[in-house]
């Protein structure tokens, strides 16, 4: 005898569809073990590849992976990817937006505006000088600033991998930002030494965010996979 399941009853997973968008110097390979964990729990995943040339590019990027989707998404973003799916975000498809360790900017701010005032004693990150157009973190310190808890091979590998980010995205300002009109979930990192703790906790309460406080530095979601995993899963399921 086989049982025909009902299907009108609702999935457990909520939202099965997790897009995750990268930020600056990074791509999304650092996702590989978040996805592997979302994949176990029966999500479907899909990791964005953004030029971080301007944000127009990226959210142009963003919304493509959106629009293959075949319902809900859980649209999650790392530090300037939280620039991005603030701007992605409004999306109808879009059901729940996940900041980790992310900038999540009001209408008419930029990462170049929101770090222009850093409080004093701040963490200043090691961002060498422009070369045409495009940044880089100094990559003796890309470590320390960004992968303090990431083991050092992994992280040397990450500074000798980085990828230029341009300086129209780090200006590149959001419109209309989605946390404004969706449900927002923030995790923050406690030893993030690239946007200061108090700086994330400011921008989740300002987006009505849940939050959650995680140990770890800014690249948590390569040294806490799990912990990360776990909280897009929280997002998909509308727990607060």
């Amino acid at each position: 005898m086989s049982i025909v399941p009902d299907a009108n009853l609702a999935s457990p997973l909520g939202a099965k569809n997790v897009v995750l968008v990268h930020g600056g110097f990074v791509d999304g390979s650092g996702w590989q073990k978040v996805y592997n964990v979302l994949k176990d729990d029966g999500y479907n995943v899909t990791i964005v590849q953004n030029p971080t040339t301007t944000l127009a590019d990226d959210v142009a990027f963003t919304k493509r992976a959106i629009a293959q989707q075949d319902g809900p998404v859980v649209l999650v973003g790392h530090s300037y990817g939280g620039v991005v799916i603030s701007e992605a975000g409004t999306d109808d498809k879009v059901q729940s937006l996940v900041y980790i360790a992310a900038f999540a900017p009001d209408k008419g701010e930029s990462v170049q505006s929101l770090i222009a005032n850093p409080p004093p004693g701040a963490p200043v990150p090691p961002i060498l000088p422009p070369q045409d157009g495009f940044l880089f973190l100094d990559r003796e310190k890309f470590a320390a600033s960004f992968a303090g808890d990431v083991p050092a091979e992994e992280a040397a590998f990450m500074a000798a991998s980085q990828v230029p980010w341009g300086v129209e995205a780090l200006a590149g300002a959001v419109t209309t930002p989605a946390w404004a009109s969706k449900p927002s979930w923030y995790l923050v990192a406690t030893d993030d030494h690239m946007i200061p703790p108090p700086a994330q906790q400011m921008m989740a309460k300002r987006a009505g965010a849940t939050i959650q406080e995680v140990q770890g530095s800014h690249a948590i979601y390569v040294s806490q996979p799990e912990a990360v995993a776990k909280f897009i899963e929280q997002a998909a399921q509308r727990k607060h």
